[in-house]
């Protein structure tokens, strides 16, 4: 009855986007929950819209408000950039904030990056008129509790979560009814290099540990090589498929996590409509605001906390790059170093960046000095472990030539001797 109801309140996309005024300050859904139904029509006003700044993490699907033809009504600004929004920042269209993933909502909490427009997608409404915020609560739970207009996209396949995403239909201005699929991210065939990575860290996990992990092959290899590990606990800011099969077969219990015991917590998810579906409604994961979920305070406090980011490039001293090729940006901060720092200081913590040691036309991505330009997101002094398909690099406490020697070690053997040759030069005895 609340659904027939509500019916006769939704509205158009392009009825509702016109609460937006020039001037303002719109923040975006994250990933698989961007609601491309009111950005593209938000794109649609760009002739009579002007100066509005468009705020976001990560997003999926077409970015129909960005590029040199948007430029005079929207300033983009990604705190994380997707592949929608590499050509336009890459060519000055539009810019990327440096920020830890867990700083994201306290840069909006505190009015430093004011909100007064919040473009969301949410399931439909319970009967008791509340909606979730489903596959992302991250940042987004934050935009939404400052924004003094919520403009929200219901969709029955947004999956109904538990945690802190639920919003009451009063809070929205305006609700635009739209079924469609979500972005679907199903894992890939994983590569030898790969599986091997997965290898190395699997045997670095002990029972009972807590693990973060993102998207990908080298955490879908980790995870499929888990199977014979007991009582793992879930504690990350996202996480895929592979988890389902640890779930299901009893290897993921949660029971001896110290903090939300006996559930996955997460802040987003990314993956198929398997995932989708096996998040519905399940008690046994908790959707959480980012500033909590990556908060070092809290990751510190779970024993044995295992962290597993990824890196474009690191240097034979342990500096590593994640958010730019060179100067060209790629990607962002995210909560790499929320983790890493968490989880160095976890009791038996395990801070690891994995990356496959070549790129796809072979460049090795060990390097004697990062590119001219490359961001430095994780600092030598922060790094433990790095991760190749060669092999486990422990640099924690190591000096600077020990390091290098690690590094090299778990280079490609084709960069090796070149990479002996650099170290030479920069340490002169090696």
């Amino acid at each position: 009855m609340l659904l027939l109801n509500l019916m006769k309140n939704y509205v158009s996309a392009e009825e509702a986007v016109k609460l937006i005024k020039s001037g303002d300050s719109v923040f975006v859904h994250t990933a698989g929950a961007t609601p491309t139904v009111l950005t593209k029509a938000m794109a649609q006003r760009h002739e009579e819209l002007k100066n509005v700044k468009v705020y976001h993490l990560h997003t999926e699907g077409e970015a129909a408000y960005a590029g040199e033809e948007m430029s005079k009504s929207f300033h983009v600004n990604s705190f994380f950039l997707g592949a929608n929004l590499r050509k336009p920042t890459n060519e000055g269209y539009a810019d990327f904030i440096p920020a830890f993933l867990s700083e994201v909502p306290i840069l909006m909490r505190k009015g430093i990056i004011p909100i007064d427009v919040a473009l969301i997608q949410v399931s439909p409404p319970d009967k008791h008129g509340f909606c979730s915020l489903g596959i992302s609560i991250d940042a987004t739970k934050a935009a939404t509790d400052v924004a003094k207009t919520v403009i929200a996209q219901v969709n029955p396949k947004m999956p109904r979560t538990h945690g802190d995403g639920l919003l009451h239909i009063s809070k929205f201005a305006a609700m635009v009814y739209h079924d469609q699929e979500l972005t679907l991210m199903p894992p890939h065939p994983l590569t030898p290099e790969e599986t091997k990575i997965g290898e190395h860290i699997a045997g670095m996990i002990c029972d009972r540990a807590t693990l973060q992990l993102g998207i990908g092959a080298i955490p879908d290899a980790v995870l499929s090589l888990l199977g014979n590990h007991k009582d793992l606990g879930i504690h990350t800011e996202m996480f895929s498929d592979g988890i389902i099969p640890l779930v299901e077969s009893g290897v993921i219990t949660n029971k001896y996590k110290t903090r939300h015991k006996d559930v996955i917590v997460s802040g987003f998810m990314l993956g198929s409509r398997k995932l989708y579906n096996f998040v519905d409604d399940n008690p046994g994961i908790r959707m959480l605001d980012i500033e909590y979920v990556n908060d070092t305070t809290v990751i510190r406090r779970l024993p044995n906390m295992i962290s597993i980011n990824s890196a474009i490039e690191v240097d034979i001293t342990g500096q590593v790059c994640a958010d730019s090729i060179g100067t060209r940006m790629f990607s962002g901060i995210g909560g790499q170093m929320d983790f890493i720092r968490g989880a160095s200081l976890s009791p038996g913590g395990k801070p690891i960046i994995a990356l496959t040691s070549v790129t796809n036309k072979g460049e090795s991505k060990i390097a004697s000095m990062l590119k001219p330009g490359a961001g430095v997101v994780t600092t030598r002094a922060h790094v433990h472990y790095v991760v190749t398909e060669h092999g486990v690099a422990d640099l924690y406490g190591k000096n600077l030539r020990e390091r290098a020697k690690a590094m090299i070690a778990i280079a490609h053997p084709d960069h090796r001797e070149q990479l002996e040759k650099e170290a030479f030069e920069r340490f002169k005895i090696f």
